[in-house]
């Protein structure tokens, strides 16, 4: 019974999202640190010290220190809703939560939803229904998920403005509609097993636990979720296009430190020295989660951040300084 039960919580993921330090601006030690993920859990669960801890007994599952968190350094798989998302096909994708008592293809909680799954909705022009249950005496989220869930979408259609080409979603609470299965939430996996009904959670995304980031893999410092915003950014904008992805710009009086580099939580931004004694800093766009830790970090003060940046700046690494010298 016990090796059925951790084989079905196996294949429906991690209940606590991963978390990757080197990606936390708290390790990290940037200016203000980070508290989000904290001001987020409804149920006290998140712990902030050197880093951060997530308590798997108070943690519902509910997704909203992710969907807070400004730099991918707690995630669950996106994948599982993408691939949700993309077999309803043009006929219309339906996510439901699991207190909704709609059924269907469910998420313990909409505070699961991210700019990815939107600006992905978008691009494969189905319609996406966000339906979710009695918020304000719901025990897994908070009462403000409708509200943080607009703030969701409202962030991936302005990313998907570039493109001419919004997404088509609506917000709802369930009216008492049955989509296909019933649903229940992570704990409630363990009863309906224990009933032997587990027919029950069918209907719940699968995810796969996700691994260990590897930081000496470049490529694995990048966060899924940021990887599919522009993966998904179809139709292609045209090269003068500016698409909503907030950057750094490094204005005069920069001291040639190293305290951006230091504090970008996906090592975005390169710092090189060259032969002369001058320092380089580029960004690769595709890694800046746009978190604006460096500038905040930034001593002297010099850099802000640039709301939007044309679609050919992605192309190629952007060049953040050349010339400074430590001399």
């Amino acid at each position: 019974m016990l090796e059925g039960v951790f084989k079905l919580l196996g294949e429906y993921g991690n209940p606590v999202p991963r978390y990757t330090g080197p990606r936390c601006l708290v390790e990290r030690l940037a200016v203000g640190g980070c508290d989000l993920c904290q001001q987020a859990c409804p149920h006290e669960a998140v712990e902030i010290d050197r880093s951060v801890s997530i308590d798997p007994v108070k943690c519902t599952s509910c997704g909203l220190c992710v969907q807070a968190c400004p730099t991918g350094a707690l995630e669950y798989d996106v994948t599982a809703t993408l691939g949700a998302i993309k077999a309803h096909g043009e006929g219309g994708a339906t996510l439901t939560c699991s207190q909704s008592g709609a059924g269907g293809q469910g998420l313990v909680c909409l505070g699961r939803v991210t700019q990815s799954a939107v600006v992905a909705s978008g691009a494969w022009g189905i319609e996406l229904t966000l339906l979710h249950g009695d918020c304000p005496s719901c025990a897994v989220g908070r009462p403000d998920v409708p509200e943080r869930l607009q703030e969701v979408v409202d962030g991936a259609q302005r990313l998907r403005e570039a493109t001419g080409r919004p997404a088509r979603v609506s917000i709802r609470k369930a009216s008492g509609e049955q989509l296909s299965g019933p649903q229940v939430s992570r704990r409630g996996m363990f009863g309906a097993l224990a009933r032997g009904a587990g027919r029950v959670v069918a209907q719940i995304i699968p995810e796969s636990p996700l691994p260990f980031v590897d930081w000496s893999v470049p490529e694995e410092r990048r966060p899924a979720e940021w990887l599919w915003r522009r993966r998904a950014l179809k139709p292609t904008p045209t090269p003068e296009t500016l698409v909503a992805w907030a950057v750094p710009r490094i204005e005069e009086g920069c001291i040639d430190c190293p305290v951006c580099t230091n504090v970008c939580p996906t090592e975005a931004i390169t710092r090189e020295m060259q032969p002369d004694g001058g320092i380089t800093l580029t960004l690769d766009l595709t890694s800046c989660t746009g978190c604006a830790a460096c500038a905040r970090s930034c001593p002297p003060q010099v850099i802000v951040m640039e709301p939007e940046v044309p679609e050919l700046a992605f192309s190629v690494p952007r060049l953040l300084r050349d010339g400074g010298s430590l001399a």
